[in-house]
């Protein structure tokens, strides 16, 4: 993977990949195979991309999927080893994830459903419900219902009342 590309197809994206990786995995090492494995996928299956969506579209929909995956072989006790060089993340976003305010809210985050998950973390992304829906695969107006109860849920998490 060259420095390039990188910079090309996946540096402009890398604050929602960040974010999703983060979302299901609860240490550095688990992240840093996640992260190592969307960057690695978004190369393998960039000849695949048919611009029936936005590119952001398709980087959010395979760090997803990415990410479901590896949660799955998780719960199956599969481990997944790659030697993939790993690239160096800029600070300002690494220092995104020290703030106790941050770590608070991602811990919240890690509370909901897959799903639920993967609908919020596109809304703080600032995604419109139609774009949300379109990665997502459901209607505009059930992810605007979604989006709801979710921010519902996470105020009674964050307020100690969920656990």
């Amino acid at each position: 993977m060259s420095k390039d590309f990188y910079k090309s197809y996946i540096y402009p994206h890398l604050g929602i990949i960040i974010k999703i990786c983060r979302a299901y995995t609860n240490t550095q090492e688990d992240f840093e195979d996640y992260f190592q494995e969307v960057c690695l996928q978004i190369w393998r299956s960039k000849a695949n991309f048919n611009e029936q969506s936005a590119w952001s579209t398709w980087v959010y929909r395979l760090t997803l999927n990415v990410c479901l995956t590896f949660t799955r072989k998780k719960k199956r006790n599969v481990t997944v080893i790659d030697n993939i060089e790993h690239n160096e993340i800029d600070d300002d976003y690494e220092s995104a994830f020290t703030s106790e305010s941050f770590r608070m809210l991602n811990e919240a985050i890690k509370k909901l459903s897959k799903l639920d998950r993967a609908i919020i973390l596109l809304y703080l992304e600032e995604k419109s419900y139609k774009e949300i829906a379109e990665i997502i695969g459901l209607s505009s107006g059930n992810i605007g219902t979604r989006i709801n109860r979710i921010k519902n849920r996470l105020k009674k998490i964050l307020n100690g009342k969920i656990y």
